[in-house]
Protein backbone atom coordinates (compact mmCIF):
# COMPACT_ATOMS: atom_id res chain seq x y z
CA UNK A 1 0.00 0.00 0.00
CA UNK A 2 2.59 2.72 0.87
CA UNK A 3 4.53 1.80 -2.58
CA UNK A 4 1.22 2.45 -4.77
CA UNK A 5 0.85 5.97 -2.80
CA UNK A 6 4.98 6.63 -3.63
CA UNK A 7 3.79 5.78 -6.81
CA UNK A 8 0.93 7.61 -7.37
CA UNK A 9 3.14 10.70 -5.37
CA UNK A 10 6.12 10.60 -8.02
CA UNK A 11 3.11 10.16 -11.04
CA UNK A 12 1.57 13.42 -9.68
CA UNK A 13 4.91 15.40 -8.80
CA UNK A 14 5.91 14.66 -12.60
CA UNK A 15 2.84 15.80 -13.74
CA UNK A 16 2.76 18.96 -11.67
CA UNK A 17 6.69 19.47 -12.96
CA UNK A 18 5.90 18.78 -16.47
CA UNK A 19 2.38 21.37 -16.82
CA UNK A 20 5.00 23.84 -14.50
CA UNK A 21 7.34 23.42 -17.29
CA UNK A 22 4.82 23.76 -20.33
CA UNK A 23 3.71 26.81 -18.22
CA UNK A 24 6.11 28.72 -18.41
CA UNK A 25 7.12 27.68 -21.90
CA UNK A 26 3.43 29.32 -22.78
CA UNK A 27 4.59 32.59 -20.49
CA UNK A 28 8.41 33.06 -22.27
CA UNK A 29 5.84 33.01 -25.62
CA UNK A 30 3.13 35.14 -24.16
CA UNK A 31 6.12 37.40 -23.31
CA UNK A 32 7.49 37.46 -26.79
CA UNK A 33 4.02 38.12 -28.06
CA UNK A 34 3.25 34.69 -30.02
CA UNK A 35 0.11 34.82 -28.51
CA UNK A 36 -1.69 31.94 -30.85
CA UNK A 37 1.10 29.46 -29.91
CA UNK A 38 1.17 30.50 -26.05
CA UNK A 39 -2.57 30.12 -26.37
CA UNK A 40 -2.00 26.12 -27.80
CA UNK A 41 -0.04 25.61 -24.52
CA UNK A 42 -2.82 27.34 -22.32
CA UNK A 43 -5.55 25.33 -23.87
CA UNK A 44 -3.78 22.22 -22.78
CA UNK A 45 -3.05 23.11 -19.22
CA UNK A 46 -6.75 24.67 -18.62
CA UNK A 47 -8.02 21.47 -19.43
CA UNK A 48 -5.56 18.82 -17.95
CA UNK A 49 -2.98 20.61 -15.55
CA UNK A 50 -3.09 20.26 -11.69
CA UNK A 51 -5.49 22.72 -10.63
CA UNK A 52 -2.66 25.32 -9.35
CA UNK A 53 -1.47 25.89 -12.63
CA UNK A 54 -4.94 24.92 -14.53
CA UNK A 55 -6.18 28.43 -12.96
CA UNK A 56 -3.26 30.10 -14.15
CA UNK A 57 -3.26 29.09 -17.61
CA UNK A 58 -6.95 29.76 -18.11
CA UNK A 59 -5.95 33.38 -17.17
CA UNK A 60 -3.39 33.74 -19.35
CA UNK A 61 -5.32 31.93 -22.32
CA UNK A 62 -8.55 34.77 -21.51
CA UNK A 63 -5.50 37.54 -22.18
CA UNK A 64 -4.40 35.50 -25.25
CA UNK A 65 -7.84 35.26 -27.02
CA UNK A 66 -8.17 39.42 -26.14
CA UNK A 67 -4.53 39.69 -27.66
CA UNK A 68 -5.90 38.10 -30.76
CA UNK A 69 -9.02 39.71 -31.06
CA UNK A 70 -9.18 42.11 -33.87
CA UNK A 71 -9.56 45.62 -32.32
CA UNK A 72 -12.92 47.11 -32.43
CA UNK A 73 -12.88 49.79 -34.83
CA UNK A 74 -14.73 53.20 -33.21
CA UNK A 75 -15.91 54.91 -36.96
CA UNK A 76 -15.30 58.83 -35.93
CA UNK A 77 -17.84 60.73 -39.09
CA UNK A 78 -19.28 59.45 -42.53
CA UNK A 79 -16.42 58.87 -44.76
CA UNK A 80 -15.20 56.44 -41.80
CA UNK A 81 -18.36 54.61 -41.53
CA UNK A 82 -18.86 54.51 -45.45
CA UNK A 83 -14.68 53.35 -45.61
CA UNK A 84 -15.66 50.40 -43.10
CA UNK A 85 -19.27 49.31 -44.81
CA UNK A 86 -17.20 48.86 -48.24
CA UNK A 87 -14.93 46.55 -46.83
CA UNK A 88 -17.67 44.65 -44.95
CA UNK A 89 -19.02 44.37 -48.66
CA UNK A 90 -16.31 43.35 -50.32
CA UNK A 91 -15.96 40.66 -47.46
CA UNK A 92 -19.40 39.91 -47.91
CA UNK A 93 -20.26 40.53 -44.28
CA UNK A 94 -23.35 42.10 -45.57
CA UNK A 95 -25.38 42.42 -41.89
CA UNK A 96 -21.69 44.85 -41.12
CA UNK A 97 -21.86 46.65 -44.41
CA UNK A 98 -25.22 47.69 -44.08
CA UNK A 99 -24.99 48.82 -40.20
CA UNK A 100 -21.72 51.15 -41.13
CA UNK A 101 -22.84 52.45 -44.92
CA UNK A 102 -26.65 53.52 -42.88
CA UNK A 103 -24.60 55.27 -39.94
CA UNK A 104 -22.69 57.19 -43.30
CA UNK A 105 -25.66 57.82 -44.99
CA UNK A 106 -27.90 59.22 -41.70
CA UNK A 107 -25.13 61.56 -41.12
CA UNK A 108 -24.53 62.69 -45.15
CA UNK A 109 -27.79 62.03 -46.60
CA UNK A 110 -26.81 63.53 -50.16
CA UNK A 111 -23.42 61.25 -50.81
CA UNK A 112 -24.13 59.59 -54.05
CA UNK A 113 -21.96 56.66 -53.62
CA UNK A 114 -23.51 55.66 -49.92
CA UNK A 115 -26.40 55.33 -52.14
CA UNK A 116 -25.32 53.14 -54.43
CA UNK A 117 -23.82 51.26 -51.76
CA UNK A 118 -26.67 50.36 -50.02
CA UNK A 119 -28.26 49.64 -53.10
CA UNK A 120 -25.95 46.79 -53.82
CA UNK A 121 -25.86 45.67 -50.48
CA UNK A 122 -29.31 45.57 -50.56
CA UNK A 123 -29.31 43.91 -53.79
CA UNK A 124 -26.98 41.37 -52.69
CA UNK A 125 -29.46 40.69 -49.33
CA UNK A 126 -32.60 40.34 -51.81
CA UNK A 127 -34.06 43.23 -50.37
CA UNK A 128 -35.13 44.73 -54.16
CA UNK A 129 -37.38 47.60 -52.89
CA UNK A 130 -34.33 48.97 -50.66
CA UNK A 131 -32.23 48.40 -53.50
CA UNK A 132 -34.26 50.23 -55.81
CA UNK A 133 -35.00 53.29 -53.49
CA UNK A 134 -31.13 53.40 -53.20
CA UNK A 135 -30.21 53.22 -56.38
CA UNK A 136 -32.69 55.68 -57.70
CA UNK A 137 -30.95 58.39 -54.85
CA UNK A 138 -27.74 57.38 -56.21
CA UNK A 139 -28.79 57.82 -60.22
CA UNK A 140 -30.39 61.31 -59.24
CA UNK A 141 -27.27 62.36 -57.51
CA UNK A 142 -24.97 61.23 -60.37
CA UNK A 143 -26.42 60.30 -63.66
CA UNK A 144 -23.29 58.02 -64.37
CA UNK A 145 -24.13 55.59 -61.65
CA UNK A 146 -27.04 54.07 -64.18
CA UNK A 147 -24.17 52.82 -66.41
CA UNK A 148 -22.01 51.80 -63.11
CA UNK A 149 -25.09 49.80 -61.99
CA UNK A 150 -26.00 48.38 -65.79
CA UNK A 151 -22.48 46.37 -65.87
CA UNK A 152 -22.63 45.86 -61.79
CA UNK A 153 -22.57 42.12 -60.52
CA UNK A 154 -23.72 43.53 -57.12
CA UNK A 155 -26.99 43.77 -59.07
CA UNK A 156 -27.63 40.80 -60.94
CA UNK A 157 -30.55 39.50 -58.37
CA UNK A 158 -32.45 42.54 -59.92
CA UNK A 159 -31.72 41.91 -63.59
CA UNK A 160 -35.00 40.88 -64.36
CA UNK A 161 -37.18 43.33 -62.07
CA UNK A 162 -39.18 45.76 -64.78
CA UNK A 163 -38.22 48.52 -61.89
CA UNK A 164 -34.51 47.70 -62.29
CA UNK A 165 -34.69 47.86 -66.00
CA UNK A 166 -36.70 51.00 -66.14
CA UNK A 167 -33.88 52.79 -63.66
CA UNK A 168 -30.97 51.57 -65.02
CA UNK A 169 -31.66 51.21 -69.12
CA UNK A 170 -34.36 53.62 -69.90
CA UNK A 171 -32.82 56.97 -69.01
CA UNK A 172 -35.32 57.25 -65.64
CA UNK A 173 -34.60 58.23 -62.24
Amino acid sequence: MAVEDSRRKQRTDAQYLDAVKNFEAGVRLFQKQGYDKALEFFEKLASGAPPEVGNRARAYLRMCEQKLRPPELTPKGPREYYDLGIAQLNARNLDAALEYLTKAQKAATDQEHVHYALAATCALQGNADAAIEHLAVAIQLRPRNRFLAAKDADFDSLAGDPRFRQLVFSGVA
